[in-house]
């Protein structure tokens, strides 16, 4: 590096060769260089500190450079960094599949590992049609939630109903039907037009996110209404796929959304806390019966999908430590008394004539601002603009502002969250 180069902020280095997701260039061209980060904090290249309050994108649950997980994924490079997973295992993997086992809902047996959440998707969805075609039925048919969000891969997209993502690409997607999320005026209705439905008979899975959708700005359903619609399609053999990318490994007050629910998944979808952040893996669960389907001496019948980083020891012992804190008495702790000062940033908040509809499950807390705004919108950038000019890491979607903080963040940290929302609607 020249040092001309090297005198240059990350932000103007950045423009010359990189291109970021979810990004229009012409209309935003500047980055934020982020030097380094601790806990529940990131710090850019002048130092000044945010408090990250969406967990980079749901990711580090446990604070940003964990020291726990650190020392295990140190210790684990100095052995063994990389080993093709087809035709090799190894101890971070058994054991990582051994662990969660333990705290996954009691009918998941088997575990497939890919690259990230799309990919996690991706395998569920290929293993819901080609479970059905194993067995010489016709069903080619994926059923899917309106406005849900399951990945940016083809398949992963196919099943998205947000359409902002998906346009020049509809014409190659997989046949999905979509169905309103469940509300108490509609689920009567909607169980009425499902039964009608599954009389054809070539639905194959249904690929859900339970209780909140994340990228429709923390959009959320009760439990009682789900599991009527997972009842009804369990009872037709349609496979149910929780994806559970966003809502896994603590987020909602259990272990997983699924928890809250009678009828378990058949397949489920998991990656973003799995890794706690550190390393990208992507982890695809399934029963018994889903994987006998594929167990033949045909080996056409086989699961043909493969990542070059399956199972990278590296990721599976950062999961590892994730999993380890999780279930500690700390970590638990930690997530009742966020769970606690959201209901009461709500109450004290929820009434103000600026704010519209609130909600909350666990960790995960949402408000709607009273104004109308496209998703990508100004308001999104005004409203971006305020709170990191305060230090607060929040990533609005449209007129809705969420939080979704580290399990770590302090109470002073989460005051810091507060009032910048608070600074939003007048309240300060």
């Amino acid at each position: 590096m020249s040092d001309s180069t090297a005198n240059k902020r990350l932000s103007e280095r950045d423009k010359k060769h990189l291109w970021h997701p979810l990004t229009q260039h012409k209309t935003h061209s500047e980055m934020l260089g982020i030097a380094r980060a601790q806990g529940a904090l990131l710090y850019d290249e002048d130092g000044k500190e945010y408090v990250d309050g969406i967990s980079s994108w749901y990711t580090c649950m446990y604070g940003h450079c964990n020291p726990f997980i650190l020392e295990r994924v140190m210790d684990q490079m100095q052995r063994l960094d990389q080993v093709v997973f087809s035709g090799f295992t190894h101890e971070p993997a058994v054991q990582l599949s051994e662990k969660l086992i333990e705290v996954l809902p009691n009918n998941q047996e088997k575990l497939f590992f890919s690259d990230n959440g799309s990919t996690s998707t991706e395998v569920g969805i290929k293993m819901a049609l080609q479970y059905h075609y194993n067995k010489g039925q016709k069903r080619n048919v994926i059923l899917a939630f309106e406005e849900g969000f399951h990945g940016d891969t083809f398949g992963a997209m196919s099943v998205s109903g947000l359409s902002v993502y998906n346009g020049p690409f509809e014409e190659f997607f997989i046949d999905v039907e979509r169905i309103p999320v469940p509300t108490t005026e509609n689920i009567e209705q909607l169980l009425k037009q499902l039964k009608k439905r599954l009389k054809k008979n070539n639905i194959a899975g249904f690929i859900y996110e339970p209780l909140v959708q994340g990228a429709a700005a923390m959009k959320m359903h009760c439990a009682e209404h789900l599991e009527k619609i997972l009842s009804l399609l369990k009872k037709q053999e349609v496979l149910l796929i929780a994806d559970e990318v966003m809502t896994g490994f603590g987020k909602t007050g259990k272990y997983f959304a699924s928890d809250y629910l009678e009828t378990k998944p058949d397949i489920m979808c998991l990656s973003k806390a799995l890794t706690a952040g550190l390393i990208p893996m992507g982890l695809t669960t399934c029963t018994e019966e889903v994987y006998m389907a594929f167990y033949s001496d045909d080996v056409a019948k086989g699961l043909f999908h493969g990542h070059t980083y399956t199972a990278n020891p590296l990721a599976c012992t950062a999961a590892l430590g994730a999993l380890e804190l999780l279930q500690t008495d700390a970590i638990q702790q930690n997530i009742r008394d966020i769970t606690k000062w959201h209901r009461e940033f709500d109450e004290e908040i929820k009434h103000h004539p600026q704010v519209g509809h609130t909600r909350q499950l666990g960790v995960i807390y949402a408000l709607d601002l009273n104004v109308q705004t496209e998703r990508y919108g100004n308001l999104r950038d005004k409203l971006f603009k305020h709170f990191m000019d305060q230090g607060v890491f929040l990533r609005p979607l449209g007129n809705t502002i969420y939080i979704l903080a580290p399990y770590v963040t302090t109470r002073e940290q989460m005051e810091r969250i507060y009032g910048a929302i608070k600074s939003v609607v007048g309240l300060v």
